[in-house]
């Protein structure tokens, strides 16, 4: 009976073992943390054949990680109750344990960055004071999904190409999905080549829910 009972629980668990298996399964779960979306989307954003997407979809739906809902012809899919607290989890212990994750993360972000990132705290009290500019620079849809309050949002694409732009008068502060997402260090190197004086928040918006700030949602800052 107990070597019955304990191979039977462990399979369960082992169950999302298999499900988090593929890196690109991983980068799903990340992008459905910042807001629900469709395959389609998913498989934009994954440079990933939609095919590919749904079948790696399928297996985390079947695990218990994700869940969808029907809007019309569309089929939207978001993260389980719980599972946006496993990625964090995974995503800290992984660099934690291993030594290539803090490399590659120096090599193609840390080494963009000749000015220090900004923490949450420190964030938080310029905010307060009034002397910066909070600019979200991840796709709208997850701007109005959740984001820091007061923040604008000024997505990375629509920053390249010179539709949008935050005024000089105050520094600017970028921020996007967390610790491994390069659009803030994107949008800071091309602020500064634009006379801006510009930095990031250190971890994202990920960094500011693990603080316990407050998060606003919808279309405005």
């Amino acid at each position: 009976m107990h070597r019955e009972f304990k191979d039977a629980i462990y399979a369960q668990f082992a169950r999302i073992g298999h499900a988090v298996s593929t890196p690109k399964r991983i980068e799903l779960l990340d992008l459905l943390a910042q807001s629900e979306r469709t395959v389609a989307d998913l498989a934009e954003e994954t440079a990933t054949p939609i095919k590919n997407t749904s079948a790696h979809l399928r297996a985390l739906r079947v695990a218990g990680l994700v869940d969808t809902r029907k809007d019309g012809p569309f089929v939207y899919y978001r993260l389980a109750g719980g599972v946006h607290a496993f990625v964090q989890e995974l995503e800290q212990l992984a660099h934690a344990r291993f030594a290539e994750v803090e490399r590659v993360t120096q090599l193609f972000l840390a080494g963009r960055d000749d000015l220090e990132p900004v923490t949450v705290r420190e964030l938080q009290q310029r905010m307060r004071d009034g002397d910066v500019t909070v600019i979200d620079v991840r796709p709208r849809a997850e701007f109005e999904s959740g984001h820091i309050p007061g923040a604008l949002s000024m997505p990375i694409d629509q920053l390249k190409r010179g539709r949008i732009a935050p005024p000089k008068a105050r520094e600017v502060i970028a921020y996007c999905r967390g610790r491994y997402c390069v659009y803030a260090v994107e949008a800071v190197t091309l602020l500064r080549k634009r006379g801006h004086r510009a930095r990031r928040l250190a971890d994202g918006l990920p960094g500011w829910r693990r603080e316990g700030r407050g998060i606003a949602s919808g279309a405005e800052g």
